[in-house]
């Protein structure tokens, strides 16, 4: 596990919000402390709740309720995607398409890996943007319109375009799985919360191009993104 696993972005009496470092699981991995360990412990906080998770690759934004109801409030409105979640990702591939939209079922692959399907019974839904940083360097914006296990690592790679770093989808080597949790904007108890949070580690995400082409951006859910 990375020295530090999450730095503390907000606190408040009904839930905390963290960012993630890459690198360390959600839960206890063998000998390893999991994320809610860690928080458990940095935060002096026992009674804390999860609402959603990050994969181990993926960094960024992290809601953890202080309460029961909270948790039972904000898990409900994930599920029903009444909370607008985005993400950053890196690829040094070209995709199939610059930006749209990718649709389908996800079914089991091997090695704990997951494919896209061609049927659209439950269909994990993404939709996405894409700049050029440097020639053979491509970011991605992501707004994932469902909450799949895998779902952008496999919509990426259904573009031929898998995520930097993320070896079990085909990515090459890199300093770390470039997958991010950018922003979040949900509505509770009559309040809007909206958060925006760069990533802080990773080489290219750190680099002069990808600051200048999110600087350029703005809110990300003032975008005009493509249909569903």
């Amino acid at each position: 596990m990375p020295e530090t696993a999450f730095t503390l972005l907000h606190a408040e009496p009904r839930f905390y919000l963290v960012d993630k470092a890459p690198g360390v699981s959600f839960h206890r991995d063998g000998e390893e402390a999991g994320l809610m360990e860690a928080l458990r412990a940095g935060l002096g906080d026992e009674a804390l709740w999860p609402v959603h998770r990050l994969d181990r690759i993926t960094s960024g934004l992290i809601l953890v309720a202080r309460s029961a109801e909270t948790a039972a409030r904000l898990g409900q409105a994930f599920a029903g995607r009444e909370i607008e979640k985005y993400y950053l990702a890196l690829s040094d591939r070209k995709p199939s398409k610059k930006q749209g939209k990718v649709a389908g079922d996800m079914g089991k692959g091997r090695g704990g890996a997951w494919r896209l399907l061609n049927s659209q019974e439950n269909p994990a839904v993404t939709q996405f943007f894409s700049y050029s940083l440097q020639p053979g360097l491509r970011l991605f914006l992501l707004r994932p319109r469902s909450g799949k296990t895998h779902q952008l690592r496999v919509a990426l790679k259904s573009q031929s375009a898998p995520i930097l770093g993320d070896l079990l989808y085909g990515g090459a080597p890199a300093d770390r799985g470039y997958l991010h949790a950018y922003a979040l904007r949900f509505e509770l108890e009559g309040e809007q919360f909206s958060f925006v949070c760069p990533p802080s580690q990773g080489e290219a995400f750190l680099s002069d191009a990808c600051g200048a082409v999110l600087q350029g951006l703005g809110a990300p859910w003032d975008l005009n993104w493509p249909a569903v």
